[in-house]
């Protein structure tokens, strides 16, 4: 009879010894052999074996597991054994590095933390994604990433062929954060260290091609919101406020800043700005300064209250999100295609994508076959502004136009209506 061994590292020798005369009964080789092993790890008697039956039916997995357990505990000094499933290796066929392989990006800010920021990316791209698109979620707050948690998923993060990082999926939502990536340490960088990580995640992430991608910005203006206002197409930004007039003054410096850099604001989300008594069921604020919120003249996409199933929203199903987190998903995207469909005139000109030589070509001509008193419309991708002078030199005996309106409908769009002399 062999001795007990008396260490860890004996000990795990013993078991890997025994584990190795286990057989694949299909492949007639060693579960080592097979791959099926991915790790074994010994703690004073307690064995655990990291597996990856992923290929397995559920019933040839069940007895593997009951082999591996059985054949550990046979081994001297193993007080108990325990098999794991490791997560399944994400697939890296049909994948794209890098942020802008969305169809349209979404950034969520706010000018304060506390705010339940992270609680409404989440639940914004949970409701997007019951709603049948594909999406995923990047946690950009690199010194409190609070996604994984909500999320309820952790690393390992794998990687592709190229060596990009994976996000991790969960119910259909592909997750990215550098809280994937480290331990529960704070993470202390300074500025240029953030700026670098996280343009290296913007730009590696191997996505599978989703649809909408939500990025969790940090609070406020600093380095991490110009950076990725910087390396990233965003399409529209949500802000995350509560109804308290500090918080709000905060948030009107904070839009600012994104519309100066042509994004569009798509609205306001008011959080916890009321609670529901247990006990009189009737609804109470929790502020009583009125409603700051409409001074800063956007939309109110959604009004949730101080509500503990918003806190408890992530460990159940896509059917069962709250009722306020499906109506802000469906929200969000309304107010993002009515800000970036353009309802263009079928007689319009359309001179986007020309260049500048072309562009005048085709408004001289347009301006030429007009009689005097029809309507010209034009669809440009930059300012128009000086095309009026320009129609002006191409009438005779006017010094301007009676009719030059332009719409900007968003930041890469504008409408020109005006009248031939």
């Amino acid at each position: 009879m062999s001795p007990t061994p008396t260490t860890d590292e004996a000990l795990q020798n013993a078991v890997e010894a025994e584990l190795r005369t286990v057989r694949d009964p299909e492949a007639d080789v060693s579960v080592f052999e097979a791959g099926l092993i991915e790790n074994i790890h010994t703690t004073d008697g307690t064995v655990i074996i990291e597996v990856d039956l992923h290929d397995f039916p559920p019933q040839e997995a069940e007895s593997v597991t009951a082999t591996l357990m059985k054949a550990a505990s046979a081994v001297d000094g193993v007080r108990r054994a325990h098999v794991e499933q490791v997560p399944s290796r994400p697939d890296t066929d049909g994948r794209t590095a890098g942020i802008g392989t969305a169809d349209r990006v979404i950034a969520v800010a706010s000018a304060k933390g506390g705010v339940g920021k992270s609680t409404v990316a989440t639940g914004i791209a949970r409701s997007i994604s019951a709603a049948g698109d594909s999406v995923g979620l990047f946690d950009a707050d690199i010194h409190g990433p609070n996604v994984p948690e909500l999320m309820e998923v952790s690393g390992p993060v794998h990687s592709d062929d190229d060596g990009n990082p994976i996000p991790v999926e969960k119910r259909r939502v592909e997750i990215m954060s550098v809280g994937l990536m480290s331990d529960s340490a704070p993470l202390a960088w300074r500025g240029a260290m953030a700026h670098d990580a996280l343009s290296e995640l913007f730009e590696e992430t191997s996505w599978h091609d989703p649809d909408t991608i939500i990025i969790d910005l940090p609070p406020g203006t600093g380095d991490i919101a110009l950076t990725t206002l910087e390396a990233v197409p965003i399409d529209g930004v949500v802000f995350v406020t509560t109804p308290f007039h500090a918080a709000v003054s905060d948030t009107h410096r904070s839009l600012q800043l994104f519309e100066e850099n042509d994004v569009p604001v798509l609205g306001v989300v008011s959080n916890m700005g009321e609670f529901i008594c247990d006990n009189c069921g009737e609804p109470h604020d929790l502020f009583s300064d009125g409603d700051p919120i409409a001074a800063l003249n956007r939309p109110v996409l959604a009004e949730l209250p101080f509500d503990e199933t918003l806190q408890e929203f992530p460990t159940v199903s896509d059917q069962e999100l709250p009722a306020s987190l499906r109506s802000l998903g469906d929200a969000v995207s309304e107010r993002y295609d009515d800000i970036w469909s353009v309802d263009v005139p079928p007689e319009a000109l359309d001179i986007r994508g020309m260049n500048a030589e072309n562009r005048y070509d085709a408004i001289e001509n347009e301006f030429a076959e007009l009689e005097s008193g029809e309507p010209m419309y034009v669809v440009s991708d930059r300012d128009p502004s000086p095309l009026q002078s320009h129609l002006v030199d191409l009438s005779d005996g006017i010094e301007e136009l009676d009719t030059f309106a332009v719409k900007q409908q968003n930041p890469e769009t504008w409408l020109v209506r005006t009248v031939r002399p």
